[in-house]
């Protein structure tokens, strides 16, 4: 059976995935290498994706009220 390898955070995938962008903006990289950067980044959007839809499953659970839930918009203090 294959190991399974473990699960980034969050954080440590964003960073990553803005490491891939920073060096592909350069321009510097081989075709190759951007290729393997590209096919990184998708893999890493997917990570972050699947993190934060967690992450609001979570909060939508702990928001639940008498047996429902109620989904309230989240406020950012950049609004």
């Amino acid at each position: 059976m294959p190991k399974k390898q473990p699960p980034l955070d969050f954080e440590r995938t964003l960073s990553e995935l803005e490491t891939l962008v920073e060096r592909m903006e350069k321009g510097e990289l081989t075709l190759e290498a951007s290729l393997s950067d590209f096919e990184r980044g998708i893999q890493l959007i997917r990570l972050c994706q699947k993190s934060l839809a967690e992450a609001e499953q979570k909060v939508q659970i702990l928001m639940e009220k008498n047996g429902t839930v109620q989904a309230e918009p989240f406020e950012s203090d950049d609004e």
